[in-house]
């Protein structure tokens, strides 16, 4: 059962607290992992892909996961696999069905010690994201705070800190696909990219569900 806090004018809030990380790789596939240990769904975590020929590929735990998902970003293809994540000190793990990734994240970017010092009931709040969308498109190109989602519904990214992603390996089917490398092209999964330097964000991302969406 899908839990929701509070409404809009535009529908039932779903929030998400959790991590964004957001990478590159030498072989141009792009990488986006959400990992969200407090959700609507229960903890959860889902990796999307764009590939260097501009495939747009989703890899989620559930099938309800991945139609929640599917219905608020834009992909080719969607496949419904295992998906775990683990945490050493800065080494993130991840195994989902046919990817295999690995990252280390680096030192407090100097933004991410501004926005850890942003309280976290202000961070979580959509009139906060609102508020510092235009900054985020300034200091971060590409990178967008709020917007329009699929099926009606709008969206909030409440960004609670920021570090560097310092080194990565990751694999595809078995194919290399290379080292770091800049998100470049941006991402096109919705309104907005990640970083286009490998970051890791804390993040709390609200989504109202617009009128018609599935309940």
């Amino acid at each position: 059962m899908i839990r929701r806090h509070g409404r809009t004018g535009r529908g039932p809030l779903l929030r998400f607290d959790g991590w964004i990380a957001g990478t590159g790789t030498a072989s141009g596939t792009r990488l986006v992992l959400g990992h969200w240990p407090r959700s609507p769904f229960g903890p959860f975590s889902d990796v999307m892909l764009e590939r260097a020929d501009g495939e747009r590929l989703l890899l989620a735990p559930s099938r309800e996961t991945a139609d929640f998902i599917r219905a608020t970003y834009v992909f080719d293809t969607v496949r419904v696999v295992p998906v775990g994540v683990s945490v050493a000190g800065g080494t993130w793990t991840v195994a989902a069905g046919p990817l295999d990734l690995r990252f280390t994240t680096g030192p407090r970017r100097p933004l991410g010690y501004l926005l850890r010092a942003v309280p976290g009931p202000l961070a979580r709040r959509p009139a906060w994201s609102a508020l510092t969308d235009r900054p985020a498109r300034l200091l971060l190109p590409g990178v967008r705070t709020r917007g329009s989602a699929g099926g009606g519904r709008r969206e909030w990214y409440g960004a609670r800190d920021l570090r560097s992603i310092r080194a990565l390996s990751a694999a595809f089917e078995g194919a290399d696909l290379g080292g770091k490398a800049p998100v470049d092209p941006p991402v096109r999964f919705g309104f907005g990219s990640v970083p286009r330097e490998p970051a890791l964000t804390r993040v709390t991302t609200t989504v109202a569900l617009g009128p018609g969406a599935a309940r």
